[in-house]
């Protein structure tokens, strides 16, 4: 079918062939066609094999690579078009007879000798074909499960690094179950361990050493540099001085090298973010290493390697750091490592807190911006609440979520979750398989709301979540479950199990690093997806039902994540060019402008204006402020610090404020003090 870039390309080439090379490709793409069922047969994929050899394999592959290069740009649609079903609704979909002919063309790729240098694209495919469009859902799903069966069948480093990218990239959850069956066919292709082949498929995306890629390019010089989460492509002339943009001439007679640098470039900012999130996955896995394939794997990986060396690690029990590849304990003070010494990644809920305050030190004495959360990372410990409840805690129920956002978070997570709509049926809870430990996680859930269209999108998903209790169950107790609506769960046991096998475990008899990770999970799921930290929500909603929910959010006591907030900023202000205008009290960093004295809320990053609590709404703005960019955090990864501080930069400043809503609210409520 026309009317797609990758379709008019193939016609428009198809059209200029002679009939008997035409008649040939008809053939091919007849049979790209029948690609009905989720995998190829044998006898399709033999006979995919007679067409492709009548073509030419050579022939078959140029034309693949500059047709499929054409997938991601959508539909071939006039921008000038007026009709909405035109532009909005379908502009970026597939056709489903052009989705078919697609997923028979990308099971063709393994067939060909030149497979491997089509990765990257068929990764390109596989985000592009899982994208959700509005009111629609993901553009082909079909096309998005027959490039990750690509990875799959070509089993390479950079095809399973492609894999570890999109397990970050994409949290459709059909998508994720694909991703799963290819690593796992992946692991079974080359006898190995799961956890081994996500380690060994990282890429090194043309770096050559940690962090770095280096090229001579005439007269001229090009660095590929990994800085922080951050990746940059630098250019130097021949006078080693910085420029801008390519140096025409290293354009002009270097270009396949340019490019492939821009393409470095990309796959390290994907890649990056894919392997920041699979470590800060380790901390539950129990997972130890020998020194020898701890250095081979991650701290002297090219790309691993600018994560590894940021974090804390145990090298025979002694914690330690590995700055530029030198391993040194808390004291700076070297530590000689053999190759069999046991290796495992430093978690603090593990540690003496004298221990873990005496790295947070160390880590910010030496500049250290750590990927995520570790020398700082929340410690959750029992409650006398929880010791009371048992088998459950309470301690994150009653709050308001936005489901799309949750659901989104929970793939993130590693949690399995269902989108819950308004239907006559049964959910189970939202849940984390802990394998290593023998145990699973559950998050209860329940949707919020009565009126269809209102409460829920047009297709039925509520909007709205109302949370409840987290539990702990052996990993093969019987399932529970839950009404969309609510009403409470219960198990889907047919009789009391085998030494009570269903039953939920006391709360302390779970780990210590487990019960601090789940929680830790669930902080989040709240702290991010909570309506409570959304700063237009003042109105409590839809006849104003959340109002007090949103009021006890917004200015209530901390969380944990808020109280490492907090203690990071009790160091972090007097560095800050707004310190003489900031102050910390128990819940608020409290900031005085010229025109009034405010106060952000450590925990949703709303404020407040003195001296009569009004509130001052103003929405987040991602771009960094001045003075602000340059902040030194010991941590990546918290979006409400960052938002904290940006609040901070704009109101210590508020005589200057330009932007006419946050001048008309501050002058307002002035006014009437």
């Amino acid at each position: 079918m026309p009317g797609e870039h990758w379709t008019d390309a193939l016609n428009a080439e198809l059209a200029a062939l002679p009939a008997k090379e035409r008649a040939a490709w008809v053939s091919l793409l007849k049979h790209a066609l029948t690609a009905t069922s989720s995998r190829p047969s044998a006898r399709w994929i033999k006979a995919a094999k007679e067409l492709v050899i009548a073509i030419g394999e050579k022939q078959v592959s140029a034309s693949f690579e500059r047709w499929l290069s054409q997938v991601a740009k959508g539909r071939a649609i006039a921008e000038s078009a007026t009709s909405i079903h035109d532009t909005r609704s379908v502009s970026d979909t597939i056709h489903d007879e052009n989705a078919t002919v697609l997923r028979g063309m990308l099971w063709m790729i393994p067939l060909l000798s030149n497979s491997t240098s089509m990765l990257r694209m068929v990764a390109t495919i596989a985000v592009s074909a899982y994208k959700k469009v509005p009111g629609v859902g993901p553009r082909a799903v079909k096309v998005g499960n027959a490039a990750v069966y690509v990875l799959s069948e070509i089993i390479t480093p950079e095809s399973v690094g492609f894999l570890a990218m999109l397990k970050v990239r994409v949290r459709f959850g059909t998508a994720q179950k694909e991703i799963e069956k290819a690593f796992d066919a992946a692991a079974a292709a080359l006898d190995l361990p799961r956890d081994q082949v996500e380690e060994l498929g990282a890429p090194a995306c043309g770096l050559e050493t940690v962090g770095r890629r280096e090229e001579i390019l005439g007269d001229c010089r090009a660095e590929l540099v990994v800085n922080g989460s951050d990746a940059e492509l630098r250019w130097f002339d021949a006078r080693g001085k910085s420029v801008k943009s390519v140096p025409a001439h290293a354009k002009r007679e270097h270009a396949e090298t340019c490019k492939e640098l821009r393409q470095n470039l990309n796959d390290v900012a994907a890649m990056l973010s894919a392997q920041r999130d699979r470590v800060d996955s380790l901390f539950l896995s129990r997972k130890p290493w020998t020194a020898a394939a701890w250095h081979e794997r991650y701290l002297d990986h090219p790309l691993v390697g600018t994560i590894a060396r940021r974090l804390i690690w145990c090298v025979g029990g002694i914690p330690v750091l590995a700055i530029d590849g030198r391993t040194a304990d808390i004291e700076g003070n070297s530590l000689q490592v053999e190759d069999d010494s046991q290796v495992t990644l430093w978690h603090p809920a593990e540690r003496e807190m004298s221990e873990v305050l005496g790295w947070r030190k160390r880590i910010e004495s030496l500049g250290i911006v750590q990927p995520f959360k570790q020398a700082h990372r929340e410690i959750y410990l029992l409650t006398d609440a929880e010791l009371r409840t048992g088998t459950y805690s309470n301690r994150f129920a009653a709050h308001i979520l936005r489901q799309h956002q949750f659901n989104a978070l929970c793939s993130a997570r590693r949690w399995k979750n269902k989108l819950r709509l308004m239907v006559d049926d049964t959910y189970p809870p939202s849940s984390r398989d802990l394998p290593e430990w023998g145990l699973r996680a559950e998050f209860w859930i329940e949707g919020v709301g009565e009126i269809y269209g209102t409460d829920t999108n047009e297709a039925g998903v509520f909007h709205m979540l109302a949370t409840d209790q987290i539990r702990f169950y052996r990993i093969g107790a019987a399932p529970n479950s839950a009404h969309a609506g609510g009403g409470g769960y219960a198990a889907q046991a047919q009789g009391p199990g085998d030494g009570n096998i269903n039953e939920p475990l006391p709360l302390d008899q779970i780990p210590a690093l487990v019960f601090s990770e789940v929680m830790r999970d669930v902080d989040l799921f709240v702290g991010v997806a909570s309506i409570g930290n959304d700063p237009t929500w003042q109105d409590g909603g839809p006849g104003g039902r959340y109002s007090g929910y949103w009021q006890g959010y917004s200015f209530g006591e901390l969380s944990e994540a808020a109280v490492t907030r907090r203690e990071v900023l009790v160091n972090l202000l007097p560095r800050l060019k707004v310190s003489a205008r900031c102050t910390l009290s128990e819940r608020f960093l409290e900031v005085r402008g010229d025109l009034r004295s405010y106060k952000i809320h450590l925990g949703s990053g709303n404020i407040l204006m003195k001296p009569n609590d009004q509130y001052l709404c103003i929405v987040p703005d991602s771009r960094p402020k001045a003075g602000q960019s340059s902040i030194y955090l010991p941590f990546e990864g918290d979006s409400t610090l960052s938002i904290i501080l940006s609040k901070a930069f704009l109101l210590a400043d508020d005589r200057n404020i330009t932007d006419p809503t946050i001048v008309r609210q501050i002058q307002r409520n002035s006014a009437r003090d």
